[in-house]
């Protein structure tokens, strides 16, 4: 397998690893819900991870707006800053506003552009450090000086490969696990 086919497969194991033990299991109707106990919910989770994937994608290594700023109305946040949803505590305000189905849509979009980048992409592209922070703030509308100045300095200085490995592949994963943790506790795992 050469590495622009492990990428892809890479890649793909997300959405794969969410369908089979979130899709199938988990109606819409509890994407909202926490669980008992509490704690962060499926919709918030999906959500921020989307968003992360969809900015370091579209906006850090592509250098264009990300696909949520033209969708914000169908995905129900069209009254929100561009900021909402990236911090990694969930934002009660923004998980009332979801619409689940048009956060699904979201979600397939943004796995879809990305899968086709990585089909297309020069793997001599992986070592080349984008001008991150400045694409963030500037495409975005994701300000350097305020509350997510820590991803802004998270971000500077990253190869594509680590914006492909952590943002597109490695956070949703760790947040595929979460959900899991979450279809459990609602009492809707499989086993």
């Amino acid at each position: 397998m050469d590495l622009q086919q492990w990428i892809a497969t890479d890649h793909a194991s997300v959405t794969t690893r969410f369908d089979n033990s979130i899709g199938q299991h988990v109606p819409q109707q509890y994407w909202k819900d926490g669980g008992p106990g509490g704690g962060p919910s499926i919709a918030w989770l999906l959500f921020h991870m989307t968003y992360h994937q969809d900015l370091a994608l579209n906006t850090a290594v592509r250098d264009q707006a990300p696909l949520l700023q033209e969708h914000r109305t169908a995905v129900g946040l069209a009254a929100f800053v561009p900021s909402a949803g990236l911090s990694e505590a969930e934002e009660t305000d923004v998980v009332e506003a979801l619409d689940v189905h048009g956060l699904d849509e979201y979600v397939a979009l943004v796995n879809t552009s990305t899968a086709s980048w990585i089909e297309t992409m020069s793997i001599m592209a992986l070592d080349s450090r984008p001008e991150a922070s400045w694409r963030l703030e500037h495409k975005a509308g994701i300000a350097a000086d305020g509350d997510l100045a820590w991803l802004h300095r998270l971000w500077t200085d990253k190869p594509v490969s680590w914006f492909i490995q952590w943002e597109c592949i490695g956070h949703g994963h760790n947040h595929v696990g979460e959900m899991i943790g979450i279809r459990n506790r609602l009492g809707l795992s499989p086993f």
